[in-house]
């Protein structure tokens, strides 16, 4: 009986009749496109965009030169090099991330003992030009110091959960 049954399948192509009624539901149902420039989707509070190394109030950079963030990164995307600096406290003379490297892990933030080093929301950006994908610690200063508000406000939200 079941012979019969797989020759009246295949001879009717049932098959594909049952993957035009799946098409057919999909083709009236509500569209969900997004038109992107204009409308955004929303973006989850554990997103990890660009990254961004942050200041205190005074101005001083964060970072003290610890190499956590290098030793846990398992892309070996950073390098970074320090020195001692006159009043006995070390600071980075290079912090540099290659973002074609990394793999947007959080390890490097989850690492960070004073919370310099930051992964953004910001994922609107491109590189036109060779080299442009290596992030030194100017520019990740430049990116900390425009959107410090944006980055302080996502770290207190997320503060019960950290």
């Amino acid at each position: 009986m079941t012979r019969i049954m797989h020759f009246i399948k295949s001879m009717t192509l049932w098959e594909l009749l049952q993957g035009m009624r799946v098409t057919g539901g999909y083709l009236f149902a509500r569209k969900i496109t997004i038109q992107y420039p204009e409308e955004k989707t929303p973006i989850s509070n554990r997103f990890r965009g660009l990254h961004a190394l942050r200041r205190y109030a005074n101005g001083e950079e964060r970072c003290i030169a610890c190499k956590l963030c290098e030793a846990v990164c398992p892309a070996l995307a950073i390098t970074i090099d320090s020195e001692e600096r006159e009043d006995g406290t070390r600071r980075t003379t290079r912090y540099d991330i290659d973002l074609f490297k990394c793999i947007y892990c959080g390890f490097c933030e989850e690492a960070c003992p004073v919370d310099s080093i930051v992964e953004t929301q910001i994922f609107e950006y491109h590189f036109e030009n060779a080299g442009e994908q290596i992030m030194t610690k100017e520019k990740l200063l430049a990116i900390g110091d425009k959107y410090e508000q944006q980055i302080a406000s996502a770290r207190t939200a997320d503060a019960p959960y950290r």
